[in-house]
């Protein structure tokens, strides 16, 4: 029953995907209105070709160039969308990994501590709310490095999700359970480690995947502002160039990128859940 669910609806999106594209498709290949020529026009001769966003045809036809080779390096302003996918990758992979080192050993703390609770909490309301890209402009000018400055970017605004849902798993673990390691005399670091983590670990990865959705959401922003390489850039770039084809492929690739950092950290929830 549950595998025929899936396969309707793998169906019926693929019949909604070639339903979307041929409307598409359709209302580019309409004819337009002519419309009298302006006097620029005129004096250059003829009308000049109006800018319009290409149809899917064209689209197609250039993702399959691009990924046909998509590790080319033809200079600063022109490498393949697989060069700016992995530098985008790597600039979220290590952000959100630091976050992870700061943000879980802390979030058991607050959820363990009353005391430090009510210590990190107005810390923690407080710059939760601030745009990451708030902190663009400083970071700059501190670390004085573009790569690291987008580092940061992604490290700040990973930490949040992860720690404030860190701190709600280790806290609303079950107490009967923390008792009896205390009666069997586990030290603090015993019983976080092999009662509260595999209790909490579902919230935690919760967290961790909100965490790497916002992450991956901030670097394509963080990329347009310092520029050189990622595909934050790739778009901006392929935007000053007036590629519309490319910057929608591009768009395409953010999204699917985006999707499989989603599954990854999906799964490895079901995995923690199914163990339990």
């Amino acid at each position: 029953m549950f595998n025929s669910i899936k396969l309707k609806s793998a169906l019926l999106s693929v019949v909604l995907l070639v339903l979307l594209l041929g409307v598409w498709e359709g209302i580019y290949q309409a004819p337009q209105d002519s419309k009298p020529l302006t006097e620029y026009e005129l004096l250059m001769g003829g009308a000049t070709q109006e800018a319009r966003v290409p149809p899917p045809s064209e689209i197609i036809k250039l993702g399959y160039e691009e990924l046909s080779d998509p590790f080319y390096d033809a200079g600063p302003n022109d490498k393949g969308i697989g060069i700016q996918l992995g530098y985008s990758i790597y600039r979220v992979t290590v952000g959100f990994l630091l976050a992870a080192l700061i943000a879980i050993p802390v979030g058991f703390l607050v959820g363990m501590s009353p005391l430090m609770y009510g210590a990190l909490n107005p810390f923690i309301q407080v710059m939760r709310p601030i745009s990451p890209l708030a902190w663009m402009p400083l970071a700059l000018f501190i670390i004085k490095d573009s790569e690291i400055s987008a580092i940061f970017v992604i490290f700040i605004c990973s930490i949040w999700p992860m720690l404030l849902n860190t701190a709600f798993g280790v806290a609303n673990v079950r107490k009967d359970w923390v008792n009896v390691a205390r009666t069997h005399e586990l030290s603090h670091i015993k019983t976080a480690l092999l009662v509260i983590l595999p209790a909490a670990a579902p919230t935690i990865l919760t967290g961790m995947r909100i965490s790497i959705g916002i992450a991956w959401l901030v670097i394509v922003a963080a990329e347009m502002l310092v520029g050189g390489t990622g595909i934050g850039y790739y778009v901006w770039n392929e935007w000053n160039n007036l590629n519309l084809a490319s910057v929608i492929f591009s768009i395409f690739m953010i999204g699917v990128v985006g999707m499989f950092l989603d599954m990854t950290l999906a799964y490895a929830a079901r995995w923690v859940e199914y163990q339990e």
